[in-house]
Order: C-alpha cells, then sequence, then structure tokens
C-alpha cells in the first residue's frame, strides 16, 4: 500500500446494505484499509472541513481517497463532489464515483466536477469482490497520491 495506514478510505454512502457489502468484500479478500464513512453529503462536508464532532483532525485524518455515491439525502454527491474538487485543500483527494446511475448526463457531470473515476455498483457477490480487489490494487498499491502532509490542513 503506498498511502499512508493512518489514512482512511472515506466512504460516503447512505444505503447501510451497499456499505455492508463492501466490507464484508474487504474482509473476504483480507484488505485492511482503514474505512471512515459518512452517511450524508453534509456529514461528509463535516468530516472534510473538521466541522462538528470531527473538529480534531488528529482524529478526523484527511483520506486517502473518497468513494462517494451520488444519490444521497441532503446534500446530494454532486454537491460534495463540487465541493472538494473547487478547495484547494481538498482538490488532490481522489474521488470516485460509487453508484447505480448508468445515466450518461451523471457521467459527463461527475468528470465535468473532476471524479477521477465513475464506477457502476456491481450488482452480484462475484462482480463486488473483482472491483473491491481492483480498487485496492489500482488506488492503495499501482497509484502513487500526494503525501498524506500534504492533505492535511495547514
Amino acid at each position: 500500500m503506498m498511502t499512508d495506514v493512518e489514512s482512511p478510505l472515506l466512504f460516503i454512502e447512505d444505503n447501510d446494505d451497499d456499505f455492508e457489502v463492501v466490507l464484508w468484500a474487504m474482509k473476504k479478500l483480507s484488505l485492511s484499509i482503514p474505512i471512515t464513512r459518512c452517511i450524508d453529503g453534509d456529514e461528509a462536508l463535516d468530516y472534510l472541513y473538521h466541522r462538528q464532532e470531527f473538529a480534531r483532525p488528529e482524529t478526523s485524518p484527511r483520506p486517502a481517497l473518497i468513494l462517494l455515491d451520488l444519490n444521497l439525502i441532503s446534500v446530494d454527491g454532486r454537491d460534495v463532489l463540487q465541493a472538494v474538487k473547487s478547495d484547494p485543500d481538498l482538490r488532490r483527494i481522489p474521488v470516485i464515483i460509487w453508484t447505480s446511475s448508468e445515466d450518461p448526463k451523471d457521467i459527463d457531470v461527475s468528470f465535468q466536477l473532476g471524479a477521477n473515476s465513475y464506477i457502476l455498483k456491481p450488482m452480484n457477490m462475484k462482480q463486488l469482490l473483482e472491483v473491491v480487489e481492483t480498487l485496492n490494487k489500482y488506488w492503495f498499491g499501482v497509484s502513487v497520491s500526494p503525501a498524506t502532509d500534504l492533505l492535511s490542513e495547514k
């Protein structure tokens, strides 16, 4: 793994089942990537900007990677993506859209807003294992990201 062990994968997902199956896949593949989950866009922005219960950066570290569902309650995933990619302190964090939307408009808007990748949620367990394994190999193995201290608040 080329990222700092203390830097989590931030998973912004409002569906408990979707979150649980990803955790299951990671366990099945023996992956030990730390995960922080936010259940909606408001909570994700609080985490990223160290507000509310996430005010202490040492207990809410900058993520190495964001896995973002588009269709969230309260603040939408598109709005979270736009906030991250328009902020000089956050924009270097890779953001992968994790959604069930195959709508070409969603795909186009996501990349226009700065998404680094767009993944359709797998429909069966075999596909899920393959996708999670590929994510791990690429983002936490092959890909080189900025050092965590460059992603941290100044």
